[in-house]
């Protein structure tokens, strides 16, 4: 009983690794797949997305349409094809920029310290204590939907993150021996950051982008899902979960529940990779 109740208490993917399941290659697999399918959109999808065609309206699996169409006619694989670029680009601009910034910013407080440490310690505080869709809502709000608003709103939401796990490995990374080697040899601040810390602790901060970009997508899939994100015949996957309660309600639910799973089994894929790779990153850093 004891040794069930110490199982149970296990990280998930510690328990699935030791039954054997090649969870990461099955995950890192269906990313490269989901990535593909978005670049290769515009060539592999069979039809128009916002092709519209009212007579075979919520029409189930046929040869010309393998995942049926939804409420108003439109093929469903399609959509769900050109629906990934929109799903992904999203969430890249958003750890793109946050994750960028965030280094910067981080770096900074660490290597210099007094007041500019204490000063962005302190905005990162604030934003943490601001939610990040609250954020995005008031923003949008002021500049209307689209893409663009949600992406700068959450990407000013995730920066904190970067910032504060940055600052801490560059505090570390400062007190190596290294860094006072290339101190005494008259090398700038800026060099020993760019070409030496910041290589060190890449790694790291790459798996918590990885991490981030699952959560982003999570985020911007619920504001289209609202209404607030893409505008409405833009195919993504938040806004044809919308779209498709209609059909849900006529027991149709294909182009509800495909674009809903593809987004939960993105997010959990984003996510075991990113662990992934913060667990080998731990491991060789022991």
């Amino acid at each position: 009983m004891t040794a069930i109740a110490t199982f149970a208490r296990r990280p998930v993917l510690a328990r699935v690794r030791s039954t054997g399941a090649p969870l990461y290659p099955v995950c890192l697999g269906f990313v490269v797949l989901v990535v593909a399918a978005a670049l290769l959109a515009p060539w592999a999808a069979p039809h128009d997305p916002n092709g519209v065609d009212l007579g075979s309206a919520l029409a189930g699996p046929s040869a010309g349409h393998p995942l049926g169409v939804d409420a108003v006619g439109r093929d469903t694989l399609s959509r769900l094809l050109l629906g990934a670029r929109t799903s992904l680009l999203g969430p890249l601009g958003v750890v793109a920029f946050s994750t960028v910034a965030g280094i910067a910013a981080g770096t900074a407080a660490a290597w210099r310290g007094g007041r500019l440490d204490s000063v962005l310690s302190r905005s990162t505080e604030l934003v943490f204590a601001f939610p990040g869709m609250l954020l995005a809502i008031l923003i949008i709000s002021v500049y209307g939907e689209g893409l663009l608003a949600p992406v700068i709103a959450l990407a000013i939401a995730y920066l904190p993150y970067v910032s504060r796990l940055t600052r801490s490995l560059v505090l570390a990374e400062r007190e190596r021996p290294y860094v006072s080697a290339y101190q005494v040899q008259g090398h700038s601040a800026l060099q020993i950051c760019l070409r030496h810390i910041l290589p060190n602790i890449a790694p790291v901060v790459l798996a918590q982008s990885t991490i981030n970009f699952g959560y982003a997508l999570m985020d911007l899939a619920g504001l289209s899902f609202l209404g607030l994100g893409v505008p409405a015949l833009t195919p993504d996957w938040g806004r044809m979960v919308f779209d498709g309660q209609t059909a849900i309600q006529y027991g149709y639910p294909l182009s509800a529940v495909l674009p809903c799973a593809l987004i939960v089994l993105t997010v959990v894929a984003f996510n075991v990779v990113g662990e992934r790779w913060a667990d080998r990153v731990a491991r060789r850093d022991r």
